[in-house]
């Protein structure tokens, strides 16, 4: 299994281009459940390539982008440079390189499931404020909600390099209540993408475990992918559909 802060290093335009954003009804709900404000200071921690920094940066917050993925940072870097309230930071969660509680908020989107949860928690107590706030992300593709959905869930069990190992899936209630060691205030919202072939191409290329060009059994998954968008597409089109799954608490 590679490192997890490089797996996305030949990733980012796929990335970048194909990922599914949040939806901005994260931060009402955010302002209403867990005291966010446009003065609170975010450290977005695995920011990648700023999907989710860029929302809380858009509702006027100051936003540190902790990134150790030299590719992932500069893409970051480069889509955000717009919002003066952008730092970028080469740090991991369980070094942020932030200062003692100088943050209101910790985020992570679609990230947690990379970290070391006891190393940072114990990061994250660290740099929060005092009664500061986490907050986990998760876009949760459905795999059964429609045929598609069912084929694509298993061609990813036929081709993927480690799909088990590294789905996020595997963060369950039990894990959720040993990092916050209280239950979270958790809020789902519905989020979809629509892709033509070579944009569905591009969002299973962005993912770590699908296997890269000139790597292994791609050919084959891509032969796999034409036959399943032949079968279920509408008007050259297949749907992902998601639950976007926010879990907020205090440490």
């Amino acid at each position: 299994m590679l490192d997890s802060t490089q797996r996305f290093s030949s990733r980012v335009e796929n990335y970048i281009r194909y990922r599914p954003g949040y939806p901005r009804e994260i931060i009402e709900f955010l302002r209403t459940n867990c005291r966010l404000r446009s003065e609170s200071v975010i450290a977005d921690v695995g920011s990648g390539t700023g999907i989710l920094s860029e929302l809380f940066l858009k509702a006027g917050n100051r936003v540190f982008g902790i990134e150790p993925n030299p590719e992932m940072r500069q893409a970051g870097e480069r889509l955000l440079q717009s919002f003066p309230g952008f730092t970028s930071i080469p740090g991991t969660a369980e070094q942020t390189m932030i200062l003692e509680k100088s943050v209101d908020f910790v985020t992570a989107g679609q990230a947690f499931h990379w970290f070391d949860a006891a190393r940072a928690r114990q990061e994250f107590r660290r740099i929060l404020a005092p009664d500061g706030w986490v907050v986990l992300v998760w876009n949760d593709r459905r795999t059964d909600s429609t045929a598609f959905l069912a084929g694509y869930e298993q061609l990813l069990r036929d081709y993927a390099t480690d799909y088990d190992q590294v789905n996020h899936k595997r963060i369950d209630a039990s894990t959720l209540r040993d990092f916050f060691n209280v239950e979270s205030d958790t809020k789902t919202f519905p989020n979809f993408q629509h892709f033509d072939f070579e944009s569905l191409r591009g969002r299973l290329l962005s993912s770590s475990y699908a296997p890269d060009i000139g790597q292994a059994g791609h050919a084959e998954m891509m032969e796999a992918l034409r036959r399943l968008f032949e079968t279920h597409q509408t008007e050259g089109r297949v749907t992902f559909e998601y639950d976007t799954v926010v879990h907020c608490g205090r440490l």
